[in-house]
């Protein structure tokens, strides 16, 4: 018998992971562009758009129950222009119509399900529905007969509907407030009530469940905790840091973290692991190690960075987009136990087995649940301490912690055999540029040279694949996959790359990263600054649609305006004070959504504290390959000190003047290599030992 070839829609034709996992769908789906906009108006047809991405648990269910299935297929192509996106590739599509959902009283999130008149404003909006009515949720066939039947009998409400939805997205995307906020020493203090009020004194973290990391508010905590002396925020953030470290939202085998967890105790996760959540959580855990001490967080900053090394890094340097939560079509498949299959990796080695069904809390009844009903499979977590492990196998701790770390690595390789999920090997210069700051950060306070190494290849490959040059500015573009590159980049591709830039000059004294930070600024500047305005996401010579987005809010990952301030005020201290002045105006803009919106505001706070607070500058004077002017810079970060700059002067290359100009101004080569402290405009006494360095820095602390 000769085999059916499976159909094929337009979108076999796309790099994106994510659209050709609906490549053989029974829909006929679009994917978004001018096409699929004049085949709706030819039609006079709404289009539904939806909007997903790889890794995405629930994106995976409805294609499953709804995508796949003819009849529900027959009913999207004859009623709607279908449009598929994947919100990696279009941040900008999906920020807008995010906000749709929102607007009508309901969660976002993904899949982001969207009707749009042919002229891409939106009426009705949702996210995951099921193909037939469920707990209370109407069916997808008859969400779509009924929006069908709206469109083509009741018009003119529809046009009313999509009209006001239209200019609400536009004001709310603004990121306006009516509060009046001059920035001054009570920021931190305010800010830190407003998250107080909503931190899990037990479980670490904000609120109940489902539970994120969000990392931007807990640094906002830490500096409160530790710059103004505020004991209940730092002990707050040391709690969520060891709190995740022991859940399940922490892959306990092969490191690196989960997407968030859907109880309140960071148990149980969705499984998806994204490049993004792992760079935060990286610099969060490097903090936590400079702070709190103790071999905890110095063992999961090591482990996220081999689990990237080892998986989510490609061969020429770049880092991979995700992991999905799905393997074998269920979730977490992968990543679960049950204490049979425990005991038969483990066989033979009886302690380790009995050690690791304790430690781990590896149970008979599970702890993974599938629709409200048991798996009988257990998310492996620290269900006790190592001493209860030792008390409970009658061992001394440290035979029990030998009987753990055996088991561990068994069952690793065990679970490495088993089907891996996807991996969405998108190359996204935003996500690589958080994670190349991060790595480069920790691999600094580890003193790991293997994580900055790391960080310096995947910087050279975004620098020559996604980076363009026209003279003294700088475009970033949006992703690469194999062959193909996409563009142009949005804000944050901008503001992320700029600041990746100049952790790596921090670190390294390379002045060719402030030379490429300055000029990505630059073009940043010219795409997506206003005089007016402030920071649009989408640039000025970007796709034109319903409302050219702002990104005044923290998501799941920094504010574009935010990220972009702190780049602005780095390359004010170090070239040109002209950009300290133009983040201060936007940072003015934002402050008193700020303190209102703390959690929304994370990013814009930490910038805002430096521009109140001034930075910690820091001078290096001497050779950059000379070993005593590295002894100086390795002292440096081995602190915490959140408004930092890091300056370079190396006699023997004069660009390196070039690139710290306002900070090398009366700095002149020793005998010796020197450093100096400046805070303010006042600088200290040159120094030339790490201990004499260290010594300045603690003191103050800031």
């Amino acid at each position: 018998m000769t085999a059916v070839a499976k159909r094929e829609n337009r979108l076999i034709h796309e790099a994106s992971p994510y659209l050709l996992q609906h490549a053989h769908n029974p829909v006929d789906w679009w994917p978004w562009g001018e096409a699929a906009l004049a085949e709706a108006r030819r039609r006079d047809a709404p289009i539904l758009l939806s909007i997903g991405y790889s890794a995405c648990h629930w994106c995976h269910v409805m294609e499953r129950e709804s995508f796949e299935d003819d009849a529900i297929a027959k009913l999207m192509n004859e009623l709607f222009v279908p449009v598929k996106v994947d919100r990696e590739e279009r941040p900008d599509l999906d920020q807008i119509y995010q906000l749709t959902v929102q607007l009508m009283g309901k969660s976002g999130g993904w899949p982001l399900t969207v009707f749009l008149t042919p002229d891409q404003k939106p009426f009705y909006a949702g996210t995951y529905f099921p193909p037939a009515e469920r707990f209370g949720m109407p069916g997808f066939p008859t969400i779509l007969r009924a929006i069908a039947e709206a469109y083509r009998d009741r018009r003119g409400e529809v046009d009313a509907q999509a009209k006001e939805l239209t200019r609400a997205i536009a004001e709310v995307s603004r990121g306006e407030s009516d509060a009046t906020y001059t920035p001054g020493p009570d920021l931190l203090e305010r800010s830190a009530r407003v998250l107080l009020r909503r931190f899990d004194a037990t479980h670490g973290g904000f609120g109940q469940r489902p539970k994120f990391p969000n990392t931007m508010p807990l640094e906002v905590l830490l500096r409160r905790g530790v710059l103004e002396g505020d004991g209940v925020a730092r002990d707050g953030v040391r709690l969520a840091l060891e709190e995740m470290r022991k859940g399940g939202i922490w892959d306990q085998l092969g490191g690196g973290f989960h997407r968030y967890a859907t109880d309140e105790r960071w148990l149980v996760p969705h499984f998806e692991k994204m490049l993004y959540d792992n760079a935060l959580l990286l610099r969060a855990y490097a903090d936590g190690h400079r702070v709190f001490s103790g071999s905890m967080f110095a063992s999961v900053v090591k482990d996220v960075a081999a689990y990237v090394a080892r998986e989510m890094t490609d061969a020429e340097g770049g880092y991979y987009a995700s992991q999905d939560a799905d393997s074998e079509g269920e979730e977490g498949k992968f990543f679960v136990w049950n204490p049979k299959q425990v005991r038969e990796a483990l066989a033979g080695d009886d302690l380790a087995a009995n050690a690791a069904i304790d430690y781990f809390g590896v149970s008979d009844g599970g702890n993974f649940e599938e629709h409200g009903r048991s798996t009988g499979m257990s998310v492996l977590h620290e269900s006790r301490p190592v001493r209860a492990v030792a008390a409970k196998l009658d061992v001394s701790e440290p035979e029990a912690q030998a009987a753990i770390d055996r088991a561990a690595k068994v069952l690793f390789e065990l679970r490495e055999t088993r089907p891996k999920p996807f991996r969405d090997e998108k190359i996204l210069t935003s996500w690589n540029a958080l994670m190349i700051g991060a790595m480069a950060e920790a691999g600094a306070a580890l003193r790991e040279p293997s994580m900055i190494a790391s960080a310096e290849r995947a910087f050279a490959f975004l620098e020559e694949r996604l980076v363009k040059r026209e003279g003294e500015r700088a475009r970033a573009l949006r992703l690469v996959k194999g062959d193909i590159v996409k563009g142009p980049g949005f804000l944050d591709d901008h503001a992320y790359l700029a600041n990746a830039a100049l952790d790596l000059y921090e670190i390294t004294g390379d002045p060719s990263r402030v030379s490429l930070a300055r000029a990505l600024a630059e073009g940043m500047l010219d795409a997506f600054w206003d005089e007016e305005e402030g920071f649009f996401f989408a640039p000025k010579d970007g796709e034109a649609l319903i409302t050219r987005s702002k990104d005044p809010f923290d998501n799941a990952v920094p504010s574009g305006a935010s990220t972009a301030c702190r780049a602005l005020l780095r390359l004010g201290a170090l070239v040109d004070e002209k950009y300290a002045r133009i983040a201060e105006r936007e940072l003015v803009r934002l402050a008193p959504a700020a303190v209102g919106n703390p959690f929304g505001y994370g990013q814009a706070l930490c910038e805002l504290d430096r521009l109140v607070r001034g930075s910690v500058d820091v001078v290096l004077v001497g050779p950059r390959d000379d070993a005593r002017t590295r002894a100086l810079a390795s002292e440096i970060f081995a602190h915490w000190i959140p408004n930092r700059t890091v300056a370079w002067l190396d006699p023997n290359d004069p660009t390196s003047r070039e690139a710290c100009a306002l900070l090398a101004e009366g700095k002149a080569a020793k005998e010796h290599p020197v450093a100096y402290v400046c805070r303010g405009r006042t600088c200290s006494l040159p120094v030339s030992t790490a201990k004499e360095l260290g010594a300045l820095l603690r003191t103050p602390v800031n």
